[in-house]
């Protein structure tokens, strides 16, 4: 016969294990003493529909970093970069404190350098799961998969936690195509290396 005592560890391990599942969700920064909120604001369709990147990895398109997909950070000094096709990239540094929220007020500016397609362009629209991702055309971002139609060559989608899609599109003027696919889960440590600023 076993002693009784054996099973007191793994009983006070079940009792903290059931305390654990039992416990009320802590994730606000108001109620997170050490880690601290990052919420954006953008007035347009252009700031709202902006790649995010923080410490040069993409975290997803500024109107969806909220509920279940807001950015808690923990304290201490964070890159932050937004970016979006046609439009200077905005870069900050920004220090977070424990338990605070921190309000990014953003206003992209139009990049006058960028030339865009003729009437006689091509069009290449996307069909991507999850529509979160970030699609970069000849290795240059230009928004996430779900808000997306343009003329380009080389088509690459990534996604931090999916296997990095990529294929080549040679269209001819005023030629419409279409291209769908389903990201395959993955590590992050498979993302591509245009997910992750240089």
């Amino acid at each position: 016969m076993i002693p009784t005592k054996s099973f007191q560890p793994l009983s006070l391990v079940t009792l903290g294990l059931a305390f654990l599942l039992c416990a009320p969700d802590f994730t606000g920064a108001q109620q997170n003493r050490v880690m601290g909120e990052v919420k954006f604001s953008g007035a347009t369709k252009i700031e709202k529909s902006s790649g995010v990147w923080i410490d040069g990895q993409y975290v997803g398109y500024l109107k969806e970093l909220k509920g279940d997909k807001k950015i808690m950070l923990l304290p201490g000094q964070h890159e932050i970069s937004v970016r979006q096709t046609g439009y200077n990239n905005f870069k900050q540094i920004l220090v977070v404190e424990p338990g605070r929220v921190h309000i990014l007020h953003l206003q992209m500016t139009q990049d006058l350098r960028v030339s865009y397609p003729g009437s006689d362009a091509a069009e290449l629209k996307l069909n991507v799961k999850p529509d979160r991702a970030a699609v970069f055309v000849d290795d240059g971002y230009i928004g996430h998969a779900a808000d997306f139609g343009g003329a380009f060559h080389r088509v690459k989608v990534e996604l931090p936690g999916y296997r990095t899609f990529e294929t080549e599109v040679n269209l001819l003027p005023r030629q419409k195509s279409k291209v769908e696919t389903e990201l395959v889960a993955g590590s992050i440590l498979q993302a591509g290396p245009l997910i992750k600023e240089q």
